[in-house]
């Protein structure tokens, strides 16, 4: 039996253009403290295959684990027991960065560890990711 890849839940992909070096971007977004800041409390450290906690709040503990590392254009982490994380940074002229958030492993024949479909769980993010850029810009550009 084939798989049916129009049932498929597309990725959650969000790209924002920051006033900041890619370096300080950079430092934002694979520092425990910096991730503190506009994400989650965390015990992060950019080492590839630590396995760190993210702190979700009424969610409880998450886990992740680094699973790609280049600095400073690329972090990937997993996050839960179904999605990675995919940050990308790309240097632009006149010290901006751009920023790219891929949000993966949507399924919508999946139940989270708190008990919701993907599906409901990906609008929620989606637009929580929204908040969270903006949050992130307004942090590396103060």
């Amino acid at each position: 039996m084939g798989t049916n890849h129009s049932n498929k839940i597309p990725d959650i992909h969000q790209t924002i253009v920051c006033n900041a070096s890619i370096e300080r971007v950079w430092d934002a977004v694979a520092t425990s403290e910096g991730i503190a800041v506009w994400f989650m409390p965390n015990d992060f450290k950019p080492i590839k295959g630590y396995e760190f906690q993210l702190n979700a709040g009424p969610f409880g503990m998450s886990p992740c684990k680094v699973v790609e590392l280049e600095p400073p254009n690329r972090l990937s982490f997993t996050w839960g027991k179904d999605w990675t994380v995919t940050f990308e940074l790309t240097k632009l002229e006149d010290d901006k960065t751009e920023f790219t958030l891929i949000h993966s492993g949507w399924d919508p024949d999946t139940i989270t560890e708190f008990g919701e479909t993907h599906m409901v769980v990906r609008d929620r993010m989606a637009n929580g990711w929204i908040g969270l850029l903006k949050a992130l810009s307004t942090h590396v550009e103060a």
